[in-house]
């Protein structure tokens, strides 16, 4: 399996705003339905034991021409609710029998209910993700949901509960989340060999493959990453911070290497590896799914922080972790929980004397010189005088 025809296979997933591959795989079998869920976290663990293909909602891009997503919001909050509408409106997520909608904002909270008048024959649900980490407050709490959730999506699926069922899912999402962190390990270890932009589109198929799929596919481009021959260049190390619901456009990704960046750390669909211990498959499934929750997501926006000074002394961590000269604070437009955050962010930074620089996109971006400059400046300043 080359390189090239993985990234091609990823590629045509992330540019197929119209979910053939998710109707492909519903119509294979009779009977057979998928799930949808929005940014940031939803347990795809759950979605796969009821029997349900997991699918990841990001919009549509700069591939998208809103025309009625616009009738729905107001145009000062982020471009993200606007596409999935238009998503939706258009037939393009026919094939999803429920979409779930997690506790990222009150834009996606309000969603969930305007979901339901758009498409009233679809099993919605808002997942309220526990911001207490106690176990027997929030661990309790979550656990409920969960088993909630679960009977519902077996409901909606037709699939009777199963544990050994979900103690398959829960493996090959603990085998998911130690590829990415192999891929990342990778890309942190020899950014030249592992383009930013090839691992996220590897990222984006994730989100509509099945994922044994995945992981072959994955498994095939980790070896092609130790056959690379190629150099490295004079480029600083960076982190991109705040781009963990509405995603940036690829070319926003491939802008800021080709300026002069190597990103050695992120947080694009953080959904995705939000948990950052391995889920136990034995006992109590879905107490241990709860638990890996409450005791290790990672510290997001999204997740309340009691102590501000563990906050601000998150991006020191980050950059010493990922070997990093500086940071990019890249959020879209509008985003509250990002834009909420980085002034705190930032102040550790400043405070630990990390260079940083900041901007705002959508997800429609079409135009990347002005980010490519300031990019370019950046990298250049690091390298010349070790920070702006």
């Amino acid at each position: 399996m080359s390189r090239a025809s993985i990234v091609d296979w990823a590629r045509e997933l992330y540019e197929d705003v119209d979910f053939t591959a998710v109707k492909e795989w519903v119509a294979a079998e009779p009977g057979r339905k998928a799930a949808g869920y929005l940014p940031v976290y939803a347990p795809r663990e759950i979605i796969r034991a009821a029997g349900m293909l997991p699918v990841g909602i990001h919009g549509g891009g700069d591939r998208l021409e809103i025309i009625r997503g616009d009738a729905y919001y107001q145009s000062y909050i982020c471009h993200l609710p606007r596409s999935i509408v238009e998503l939706a409106l258009s037939g393009r997520l026919d094939a999803l029998s429920a979409i779930l909608f997690p506790s990222t904002c009150d834009v996606i909270r309000n969603l969930s209910g305007m979901w339901q008048m758009m498409k009233p024959e679809t099993y919605v649900r808002y997942v309220d993700v526990p911001q207490i980490r106690d176990p027997k407050i929030g661990g309790d709490f979550w656990r409920k949901e969960l088993d909630t959730l679960y009977n519902e999506l077996c409901e909606v699926s037709g699939v009777a509960r199963d544990d050994g069922r979900l103690a398959e899912s829960l493996s090959l999402y603990n085998q998911m989340r130690d590829r990415l962190s192999e891929l990342y390990q990778a890309r942190r270890d020899a950014p030249w060999k592992a383009p930013s932009e090839e691992l996220y589109l590897l990222m984006r198929a994730g989100e509509v493959a099945p994922v044994e799929q995945w992981l072959d596919k994955t498994a095939a481009y980790l070896q092609t990453i130790e056959d690379s021959t190629a150099r490295a260049r004079d480029n600083s190390r960076v982190i991109i911070v705040g781009s963990f619901c509405e995603q940036p456009p690829l070319g926003l990704i491939k802008t800021i290497e080709r300026a002069g960046c190597y990103i050695v750390d992120d947080d694009f669909l953080l959904g995705n590896r939000l948990l950052t211990t391995a889920v136990d498959t034995n006992g109590d499934l879905l107490g241990n799914l709860s638990a890996a929750f409450i005791g290790g997501a990672r510290a997001t926006s999204i997740l309340y922080e009691p102590d501000p000074g563990a906050k601000r002394a998150l991006m020191a961590k980050r950059v010493e972790a990922a070997g990093a000269d500086g940071i990019v604070f890249a959020a879209p437009s509008f985003c509250d929980p990002a834009l909420l955050d980085q002034p705190m962010l930032k102040n550790g930074a400043d405070n630990a004397e990390i260079p940083s620089i900041a901007f705002k996109y959508a997800e429609n971006t079409g135009q990347f010189q002005q980010f490519r400059e300031q990019a370019g400046t950046f990298s250049d300043a690091i390298k010349l005088w070790g920070g702006v």
